[in-house]
């Protein structure tokens, strides 16, 4: 079994897995904000204006789901857009699923906030792992 994990570690490399990372990241998050690009963001600024923010902040959604996600792929000022993603992702959760936290899917057992949690401490690995070798911040 060692000598398998030896091969493997010997074709593996961190860096291609810091790639597909953001790539996972930036990838998945831009349907989202393609979505939003295309229908607008009206039923944001309603979940904005409940959560009590103003109704501006809305506009954020255009930032954190597709100006950051392009960084992140590319790999430009990676552990800043991770951060904003974090963010974004901790924004959404509250307030979408603030009275849900840690309420449980009843056909899966996982939580409800599974998929946005997930992607949230994606970005917020990557923030510390940073871009790895296949970045324009490596540059």
């Amino acid at each position: 079994m060692r000598s398998l994990e030896n091969f493997l570690g010997s074709l593996l490399s961190a860096d291609i897995g810091k790639l597909i990372l953001r790539l996972m990241l930036g990838i998945l998050m831009l349907f989202h904000g393609y979505k939003k690009y295309e229908s607008g963001i009206a039923g944001i600024k309603g979940l904005v204006v409940r959560g009590g923010f103003p109704e501006f902040f809305a506009y954020g959604v255009y930032i954190g789901e597709i100006v950051v996600p392009i960084l992140i792929i590319v790999g430009l000022y990676t552990r800043i857009s991770s951060a904003i993603y974090a963010f974004t992702l901790g924004f959404a959760i509250y307030l979408v699923y603030f009275s849900k936290l840690f309420a449980l899917n009843a056909k899966t057992g996982g939580l409800i906030i599974e998929t946005p949690l997930l992607f949230m401490l994606g970005a917020i690995v990557l923030m510390f792992i940073g871009a790895g070798k296949f970045s324009i911040d490596r540059k």
